[in-house]
């Protein structure tokens, strides 16, 4: 799919009933038009698997999905397709399926994607999992569909975390939540009334770390999701800060006060062998993230008089300043491909999120709201999720690497902060 060049084109908010609603205020122009039509076998479900479906499309901002009043036939096999129908309503893409029961109790799903103008099944797909599963079902056909129109991978099956503060009313205003990309099935995997902060993906999606101050001062703990099994990792004097899982999950960077100015240590999560990282005298070296082959880290430091981002190489030591632009570069984020650098710029004063090409230098704002920060990028790369100010309050936003799409993730309940986007999963 060509370059999402977009503009507002309709808000909206789809049926959600977990801790977050979506609300779609920008896609590309001339969404592609598709029909999921209602899959036969699932009257009487707990799950519409083709509305879940539907609802992902949607949520991507680059299709116009067709009502179901607006359909000329029902089809649910492909001898019942008939392109005339679907050319008829302008229709580019046709979505069909089954669902049945299997022997154990479980459910199969049969789906089909056409091609409209040029007649023919470009997907034929079967998927199966337990009855409480129908949701992943329809996440998983979503990606699958999505990566065969465009040829980006879906991210309809990713998770996310977040943190959302109730404020000082509730005696456990800080959760710590686990959901569904599009806000369903939250969880709320701990529930604090002291601060949670930082939290973290382990690469291979299992675990998380994080920052709490449940112990009266900052400590890092890891969460393995599973299991629901918490442990302290640091417990130093001073700052405990800012965990970052390395790409093989066999290290853990962190920001530690415990010898004087904020710097970046590694940990061996095996050994607990802590080694410095940096080391500046008189400076601030925080918020680390690993290159995407392990061989660098990426911070924010104040070393050159004002938080810019810094490259330093694990084997070499050598240190190379990335960001020039402006007087405020931090929280950064390295690119899929490596090539890029998200991070929080401020411009006259207002923080939003850019994208600076590593190697030209070039820097690119992709959100116009208002304080815009923690930004996290999507397993594939195309998408980033970051928290900002809308209404007076503290929501997860998403867009598009070129700005195209925008969409919103404002919570039922308190502000939403920090979000981040899971790694893919098996």
């Amino acid at each position: 799919m060509r370059a999402l060049l977009g503009f507002v084109f309709f808000v909206c908010a789809l049926p959600t009933w977990a801790g977050l609603t979506i609300e779609i205020n920008r896609g590309v122009d001339n969404p592609t038009p598709v029909a999921v039509v209602p899959f036969a076998g699932t009257l009487g479900l707990p799950e519409n698997v083709s509305n879940i479906i539907s609802a992902d499309l949607r949520m991507s901002g680059l299709f116009r999905l067709i009502p179901q009043q607006d359909m000329l036939s029902m089809p649910t096999k492909r001898e019942e397709v008939f392109y005339r129908d679907w050319r008829r309503l302008g229709i580019s893409f046709l979505v069909i399926g089954e669902l049945s029961r299997t022997a154990t109790g479980g459910y199969s799903l049969h789906y089909e994607l056409f091609d409209v103008p040029s007649q023919k099944v470009i997907l034929a797909a079967d998927l199966s999992g337990s009855a409480d599963s129908l949701r992943d079902i329809a996440h998983r056909a979503s990606d699958a569909i999505y990566e065969k129109i465009t040829g980006i991978p879906g991210i309809f099956s990713t998770k996310i975390i977040y943190i959302e503060d109730l404020g000082r009313t509730a005696p456990d205003q800080y959760h710590l939540v686990h959901s569904d990309v599009d806000g369903e099935r939250a969880k709320i995997l701990m529930r604090s009334n002291e601060p949670i902060l930082s939290p973290s993906w382990s690469p291979d999606g299992k675990s998380i770390a994080f920052v709490s101050f449940e112990t009266s001062r900052p400590a890092i703990y890891t969460l393995e999701l599973a299991t629901g099994r918490k442990e302290q990792i640091t417990n130093f004097k001073g700052l405990n800060s800012a965990p970052a899982w390395s790409p093989d999950g066999k290290q853990l960077a962190m920001v530690l006060s415990k010898d004087g100015n904020p710097e970046i240590y590694i940990m061996d999560l095996a050994t607990r062998k802590l080694r410095r990282f940096t080391n500046k005298e008189f400076a601030i070296d925080t918020e680390p993230n690993w290159s995407s082959d392990g061989k660098s880290i990426i911070f924010t430091s104040n070393r050159g008089g004002a938080p810019q981002i810094y490259q330093k190489w694990l084997n070499s030591g050598r240190i190379e300043r990335l960001t020039f632009d402006g007087n405020y570069n931090a929280r950064p984020r390295v690119t899929r491909d490596g090539k890029g650098l998200i991070m929080v710029h401020r411009e006259q004063g207002v923080f939003h999120i850019a994208l600076q090409d590593i190697a030209s230098g070039d820097l690119r704002i992709l959100t116009r709201t208002h304080l815009d920060e923690s930004p996290s990028i999507a397993p594939n790369g195309a998408l980033l999720m970051y928290a900002t100010r809308y209404n007076n309050k503290g929501v997860l936003a998403v867009v598009s690497m070129d700005a195209g799409v925008k969409f919103r993730l404002p919570s039922k309940l308190g502000d939403v902060r920090e979000p981040a986007w899971s790694p893919y999963t098996k």
